[in-house]
C-alpha cells in the first residue's frame, strides 16, 4: 500500500503551526518589553472581564470555523450510531475528566513538578489544562480526518454534534472540574463568555452560511467566501498570541522550564485520549475512515475557544491562559504523529485482500 502521508499535505500554515507559535512567543516578549505602556493600556479595555482587542481576534479565528458547519447533517447521525457514541463518549465523560482529576493534570502539576512549579500557579496551570480537556476539537479536525482519508460526510455529522453538545455541557463540566480542584470562578462569568465565544459566533455562522448559501450558492460559498476567510483565522490566532506572550513575557523569562512542565501532561493525554478512541472503534469494528477522525476529534483541542475563556476567568496574564497556548504549541507535531500511526494501522481495519491462487 503507498504511504497515505505523502499523497496529502497540511497547508502551509497549518504545517508549521508550532512554529509560528514559537516566533510569537519571541514576538510578544520583545514587544512587551519595549512597549509596556501600549500592553498596559490593552490590557485596560474590558467589558465584564473580557478584553476587547483580545475577543475581536477569537472572533475572528472562531467565526471562520462555525460557518463551515452544517447541521443539517446532524440528521443522518442515525444511519451509523456507533462512530458518533465513540465520539460523544470519548469527548464528554472521558476526556474533561481524566485530563483534570488526579491522572494528568494534578499528578505532573501539583505532585511530580511540584519542586519548579508554586502551588498557586500549578493551581493556574490546571485551570488552562482543564479548559483544554473539557472543548474537544472543532476544526482542526477536518485536516486530520483528511490526511487520514476519513469519511468527510460523518466527520461533518461528529463535528455538529459536538459544537451542539458544547452549548449545554462545556460551562457545568468546566464548573464542576475547577471545584473539584478548589479552583473557584463565578458561574456567570463562565456562561458569559460561552455565550460571547460559541454561541455568538456559532449562531452568526449559522445565519450567513444560510443566506450565502442562498443567495451565492454551494460552489462560491466553499471555493470563494471560505477560502477568503483562511488568512482572517492566521491573522486572528498570530495576534493574539503576540497579545498573550507580550504579557506573558515576564513569566516565561523568568519561568521557561514551565512550558516544558506543563507540555508533559498536556502530550500525554492527548495520546491516551486517542488511543481509547481509535481501539474501541477496532473493538466494535468500525471502518477506519470513521475511526480515525473519532479518534482525532477527542484528542485534539478547540484551542481557540480555551483561550478566550481562559483570559475571561483568570486574565491575559494568568497561568491559565499560558497554559492554553502551550496546548497550540504541542497540538500539531503530536496530531501528525498520530496521522502517521493511523495511516500506518489501517491494516487493522481493512485487512488485505487475500490473493485467490489460479
Amino acid at each position: 500500500m503507498p504511504e497515505i502521508r505523502s499523497a496529502v499535505k497540511l497547508p502551509f500554515f497549518e504545517r508549521y503551526l508550532s512554529l509560528w507559535v514559537v516566533l510569537c512567543i519571541i514576538a510578544g516578549v520583545i514587544v512587551g518589553k519595549i512597549f509596556p505602556a501600549g500592553v498596559n493600556f490593552l490590557s485596560k479595555l474590558e467589558v465584564s472581564q473580557v478584553n476587547i482587542p483580545v475577543a475581536v481576534l477569537i472572533w475572528l479565528m472562531i467565526y471562520p470555523m462555525m460557518v463551515q458547519i452544517d447541521f443539517s447533517s446532524i440528521l443522518k447521525a442515525g444511519k451509523k450510531p456507533k462512530g458518533l457514541v465513540v465520539t460523544l463518549v470519548v469527548n464528554w465523560l472521558i476526556k474533561p475528566f481524566s485530563m483534570a482529576m488526579a491522572i494528568f493534570a494534578a499528578i505532573f502539576l501539583k505532585y511530580v513538578f511540584a519542586a519548579f512549579i508554586s502551588p498557586a500557579l500549578a493551581k493556574e496551570y490546571m485551570a488552562g489544562a482543564i479548559l483544554l480537556g473539557a472543548a474537544p476539537c472543532t476544526a482542526m479536525v477536518f485536516v486530520w480526518s483528511y490526511l487520514t482519508k476519513g469519511n468527510p460526510a460523518y466527520t461533518l455529522v461528529q463535528v455538529a454534534v459536538n459544537d451542539l453538545v458544547i452549548l449545554v455541557a462545556f460551562v457545568p463540566i468546566v464548573k464542576f472540574l475547577l471545584g473539584v480542584n478548589q479552583i473557584i470562578v463565578p458561574y456567570d462569568t463562565l456562561i458569559y463568555s460561552t455565550i460571547f465565544f460559541v454561541v455568538i459566533p456559532l449562531t452568526a455562522g449559522y445565519i450567513s452560511r444560510v443566506y450565502l448559501l442562498k443567495l451565492k450558492g454551494r460552489e462560491w460559498f466553499e471555493n470563494v467566501f471560505l477560502k477568503m476567510l483562511k488568512p482572517v483565522t492566521i491573522f486572528g490566532l498570530l495576534l493574539t498570541l503576540i497579545i498573550l506572550f507580550a504579557f506573558q513575557g515576564n513569566i516565561i523569562l523568568g519561568n521557561p522550564l514551565h512550558i516544558l512542565l506543563i507540555a508533559v501532561p498536556l502530550i500525554i493525554q492527548t495520546y491516551f485520549i486517542f488511543f481509547i478512541g481509535y481501539l474501541w472503534s477496532r473493538k466494535w469494528r468500525l471502518p477506519h475512515d470513521i475511526a480515525a477522525p473519532a479518534g482525532m476529534i477527542g484528542a485534539s483541542n478547540f484551542f481557540e475557544l480555551s483561550v478566550a475563556v481562559a483570559i475571561s476567568l483568570f486574565g491575559l496574564k494568568s497561568g491559565a491562559a499560558l497554559a492554553t497556548v502551550v496546548g497550540v504549541l504541542t497540538e500539531v507535531p503530536i496530531m501528525l504523529s498520530l496521522v502517521y500511526f493511523s495511516n500506518k494501522t489501517r491494516h487493522w481495519f481493512e485487512p488485505e485482500k487475500k490473493t485467490i491462487p489460479r
